[in-house]
């Protein structure tokens, strides 16, 4: 017997001695997380994005002059789909938070776009960018072609519904990307210290800045391809890119900080909502603090910020409220916890719906950015695109935007930022406030600037007797300019917000919520259009918006009052939903928000 334990005892000696050397020499393991993982996120963000703008930067273009469109059929199929796209995310958060982790519902999300976009040859009515190709590149699939003019052939409906098909699928393919490589990013940084969070506001600009610039690749290459070369090519070249993002992503792996999903926010949001109601009776007057039901947050959930009971939106704290004992088991947990729910889960709904107010102002920054991408286009097609004998692709338009966006954030980042720290040795970071008061104003101008532009366009136009303008095409950089200066200052000031007033379980709640404004002011402004083209043809003179021909309306009109309602955003953001920026910061606890708290009274 001694010599057995003798000999196991000298075995795991001589195992110890045999291992140790080899992990003394070891260099010392790099952390996870930070912007050495970022740099991957980035890459594989850009290249996505350069995938899928290849398809949305020249769809505008497609549907006019491939499948006949007029103005009003063009806007309601674009923004329709474009809004689609934007809802797909909620379902990608859900699983992502329920199921999958934001790691997991990245990797399913590009591989399942990749395969839309790639099989050519197998089930072709069934993936979405492979629909897109067998329309540009068979002709029974859409309407003959028409050269101008007012009758051309319309669309079957059997065209039409391949069509939809297409854009159906896509959708449903961005709902696994969108909503989780936001979060994802920012899992990489510890937010509890103060390099993290100023980390994490830069990754935001950079965040921006990257996927511009591939847009602005796919704005030049892909389109031209598209416009001059082949549609059916134009339409495969984002094949490639979005395996490229793929392959980046996977490279990554090593260094990422990856979270194991916490359950669905979806569900205990839903809960609240429930027990609220069925106890809306209840008084809470008087109500002593420990009536609520408020367990301690679980010690191994490290992601979970424990987020303390709050006045604000007092209705849904009668979720929390133990009105009966019995309403708890032996073990103090919730018989039914669609009866009753903790003050995380409250609380939780309540972050959410604080959002509302800034979202609102998001909506109404967004749809500005919608008339670019659709009557800012179709003014390109009917502008003199020739300069010295080279025709300008009116898809090229949308590159100002971008450079400008891109511009704006290297310059923020690279020399205000650094000159500025040098000089005062403080934060001097713009507020979220001052970022989008500055974006409302952009959207106004651009919009004013946009109907000043458009009516000299159809003047000339028509006075010449021509569908086409001698108006050059390079007057439109200025709105397109504004248009992407609106995106730089608003959009990222909202995406910041949306993921910074949430806790870090929450994250990718933020991402989809984020893109569930682009949503909601796609559907407003296809709304508006309809509304507004109903309304002035019935006034017996020029419409605003209807037909195929821009000269035969009056779309300065229509601009002038999308700077009409953008004027009244901005008083509602600084009358009303801006003191949200600051209410909120407060009573998140554990947040970074409240180191924040006095520089943004300041600025209130």
């Amino acid at each position: 017997m001694e010599n057995v334990l003798t000999k196991t005892s000298s075995s795991s000696a001589d195992s110890d001695i045999t291992r140790a050397p080899p992990n003394s020499h070891l260099p010392p393991k790099k952390e996870a997380g930070g912007w050495r993982s970022v740099k991957y996120i980035l890459g594989n963000e850009s290249f996505e994005k350069l995938a899928s703008m290849g398809l949305i930067a020249n769809l505008t273009v497609y549907l006019q002059t491939r499948f006949n469109m007029d103005g009003i059929q063009l806007v309601n199929v674009f923004n329709i789909w474009s809004g689609s796209t934007n809802v797909t995310p909620l379902l990608g958060a859900f699983l992502s938070d329920t199921y999958l982790g934001r790691f997991r519902t990245l990797i399913c999300g590009s591989t399942a776009s990749f395969l839309v976009k790639s099989y050519i040859c197998s089930f072709p009515t069934t993936h979405g960018m492979v629909v897109m190709s067998l329309i540009a590149g068979i002709p029974n699939l859409r309407p003959l072609h028409c050269t101008g003019g007012s009758n051309c052939q319309k669309p079957e409906f059997w065209q039409l519904g391949v069509l939809y098909l297409g854009l159906g699928l896509l959708a449903i393919g961005a709902g696994g990307v969108r909503p989780c490589n936001i979060a994802f990013g920012a899992d990489q940084f510890d937010t509890r210290t103060e390099k993290g969070r100023a980390q994490l506001e830069s990754f935001f600009n950079w965040w921006y800045f990257s996927f511009t610039v591939s847009l602005v690749i796919a704005l030049t290459v892909v389109v031209y391809v598209q416009t001059n070369v082949s549609w059916v090519i134009g339409y495969g070249i984002p094949a490639a890119c979005l395996f490229f993002s793929i392959v980046i992503f996977l490279i990554g792996k090593h260094t990422y900080i990856i979270t194991k999903p916490q359950g669905s926010v979806f569900v205990d949001m839903a809960k609240v909502i429930v027990a609220a109601c069925k106890k809306r009776a209840l008084s809470l007057e008087s109500t002593p603090e420990n009536s609520f039901y408020d367990p301690p947050c679980i010690e191994s959930d490290q992601q979970v910020t424990k987020l303390a009971h709050t006045n604000m939106f007092k209705f849904f704290d009668k979720a929390a409220l133990i009105a009966d004992p019995s309403e708890l088991d032996d073990k103090g947990l919730p018989k039914n916890s669609w009866r009753l729910c903790s003050v995380q889960q409250v609380e939780q709904l309540k972050l959410v719906v604080g959002l509302v107010p800034v979202w609102i102002t998001g909506i109404g920054c967004f749809i500005t950015m919608d008339q670019m991408n659709t009557f800012g286009l179709m003014q390109a097609i009917q502008s003199n695109n020739k300069i010295h004998n080279f025709k300008i692709p009116p898809g090229w338009m949308g590159l100002s935007s971008m450079i400008c966006l891109s511009t704006w954030i290297f310059v923020y980042e690279q020399i205000y930022l650094p000159y500025a720290k040098k000089r005062s040795k403080k934060n001097v970071r713009l507020t979220m406030r001052q970022r989008i008061n500055t974006g409302i104003v952009m959207a106004i101008l651009c919009m004013v600037v946009a109907g000043i532009v458009e009516k000299n366009r159809r003047e000339k136009a028509l006075k010449q007797g021509s569908l086409l303008s001698p108006q050059s095409i390079l007057l439109l950089l200025p709105q397109f300019s504004l248009s992407g200066l609106n995106e730089g200052f608003a959009a990222v000031a909202v995406m910041e917000y949306y993921t910074n007033h949430l806790p870090e379980s929450m994250r990718t709640l933020a991402g989809a919520i984020f893109f569930l404004s682009f949503s909601a002011s796609s559907y407003l402004n296809t709304a508006i259009v309809n509304v507004v083209h109903q309304v002035t043809a019935k006034l017996g003179k020029t419409p605003w918006l209807g037909g195929r021909d821009l000269n035969k309306v009056k779309l300065d009109n229509f601009y002038y009052l999308i700077a009409g309602l953008a004027l009244l955003n901005l008083l509602y953001f600084n009358l009303f939903s801006c003191r949200y920026l600051v209410k909120n910061a407060d009573k998140t606890p554990g947040s970074r928000h409240e180191d924040k708290g006095l520089e943004m009274n300041e600025n209130v």
